[in-house]
């Protein structure tokens, strides 16, 4: 039996990368999963291979800066599979990279948006939802970098990242003695897309590498495994947190 079994989980972000990564364990570890990025194309390439193992899943295209979308999530889970227990709400962006005098208001807030604000239409929907079931679990992919690292030209995205560990307290502490718990996960460098927009050189790459305490970077799979963690009853006294899976960058200074 898998830690998920019987359960029905919302991904977003789910069309490459740690989505991707996280969406294949869950429906593998026994969740009927709701899977959500803006490609149409990539999501239904992701449902075909989940359904060929035998698993379950359903896709919705949209963007989830969309408050409408992330309602339309939480119905369909409810519909689809008769409700919603776990959330990992993974999607976001990099925002623009450039000195922050240099940034315009548009940037930001398209930042804010697609990182933090869309946290919060998520919850809205996804805690009424898992309040009915009695028990949930919602998981925030949040960084490193702005709560342990700063970095520079990346002052949108650090701000809003670090954002999500301010809304994971307040919703932790406001949702537990309910049953929800609530958790951020916070990769270090991974080999995504969006990590290959940072290290988009061999010397950048190697830079980056080099940063961590294990001179390596991760795997999507890897960080998978951390949000399962979270997302499990294996987590069950575990809530409010911001669990750094990093790779030991935060500590590294060699």
């Amino acid at each position: 039996m898998g830690s998920l079994d019987n359960k029905v989980a919302i991904v977003t972000g789910a069309s490459s990368g740690i989505g991707y990564a996280t969406s294949r364990l869950f429906a593998q570890d026994g969740a009927r999963v709701v899977v959500a990025a803006r490609r149409q194309r990539e999501l239904d390439a992701l449902v075909d291979a989940i359904t060929r193992d035998g698993q379950h899943a359903v896709a919705l295209a949209g963007d989830v800066d969309d408050e409408p979308f992330a309602k339309a999530l939480v119905d369909l889970a409810v519909e689809r599979f008769g409700g919603l227990d776990v959330a990992f709400n993974n999607a976001g962006t990099l925002g623009a990279m450039r000195p922050t005098p240099d940034l315009t208001a548009e940037e930001w807030d398209a930042a804010m948006r697609t990182n933090l604000t869309s946290a919060f239409f998520a919850a809205k929907y996804q805690i009424p939802a898992m309040l009915k079931r009695g028990a949930g679990s919602i998981v925030f992919t949040s960084t490193f970098v702005g709560y342990t690292v700063g970095m520079p030209n990346m002052a949108s995205y650090a701000a809003s990242k670090a954002g999500l560990v301010g809304l994971t307290q307040a919703l932790a502490a406001e949702f537990s003695p309910r049953g929800v718990r609530v958790n951020a996960l916070l990769p270090g460098g991974t080999d995504t897309a969006m990590g290959r927009e940072v290290a988009n050189t061999p010397e950048v790459l190697e830079l980056v590498r080099g940063l961590h305490a294990m001179k390596r970077i991760a795997s999507p799979e890897e960080i998978a495994r951390s949000a399962l963690y979270l997302a499990s009853d294996a987590s069950s006294f575990t809530t409010g947190i911001a669990l750094l899976a990093d790779g030991g960058v935060s500590i590294s200074r060699t």
